[in-house]
């Protein structure tokens, strides 16, 4: 079994009628990203090259990461901001000089609608939240598949950590970073929640993250 079959294999059921998995075909890609490719339909594209050299569990953990992304509505899409933004200002100052003070708010409230959305888009704290709300789905999927609730913590640690230490780009690495503290603060929750309703010795500590 090839690794992109092994990773459809790894699929919920409510998905794997409308999200795929391809080989990347970029030049540099990204080790895992999405792509919108249809109405309906999803692509999660993998460089195979640079995913081979992660453990087997880490992989899992960062393909449940994505399809996450894609349970939570947070995948990226088509670039139409920046076009309605150039429409919108150009209709308002096209209205300026006929002086229509209709189009003008309507070209001028595109333009703010569209402003917006590149905002958000670009937002470092909206990206990082997404993130790690696909984090916790991420460990919900391994779960499912049969990962213990300590296992799948640590797990997705361990490919964070990974990616860390891979990652040449600042910026990049501190957002790796940051999502790795928000899994440790969810992993001592989770072992607190599991220690009260089983009354249980079973933890898992905030170490167990780092793999």
């Amino acid at each position: 079994m090839s690794e992109l079959q092994r990773l459809k294999g790894l699929l919920p059921p409510e998905n794997q009628s409308w999200v795929f998995v391809e080989p990347a075909a970029a030049i540099d890609p990204p080790l895992i990203d999405l792509e919108e490719i249809g109405r309906d339909e999803v692509e999660i594209q993998i460089d195979i090259e640079q995913w081979e050299t992660f453990a087997l569990d880490h992989r899992n953990l960062l393909f449940w990461h994505e399809v996450g992304r894609i349970q939570n509505d947070t995948i990226p899409r088509d670039g139409w901001e920046m076009a309605a933004l150039a429409i919108g200002l150009g209709g308002a100052i096209g209205e300026l000089w006929v002086q229509d003070g209709l189009l003008l708010l309507m070209a001028l409230g595109l333009s703010g609608f569209a402003g917006y959305r590149l905002y958000l888009k670009n937002n470092s704290e909206k990206r990082i939240q997404d993130a790690i709300s696909a984090d916790e789905r991420a460990i919900d999927l391994a779960c499912r598949f049969g990962y213990s609730v300590p296992n799948a913590y640590k797990s997705l640690g361990g490919a964070l950590k990974d990616l860390i230490e891979k990652t040449r780009k600042k910026k990049k690495r501190s957002f790796y970073e940051d999502r790795l503290e928000a899994l440790r603060k969810s992993a001592e929750r989770a072992r607190a929640e599991m220690a009260s309703q089983e009354g249980s010795s079973q933890s898992i500590t905030s170490e167990n993250v780092y793999g």
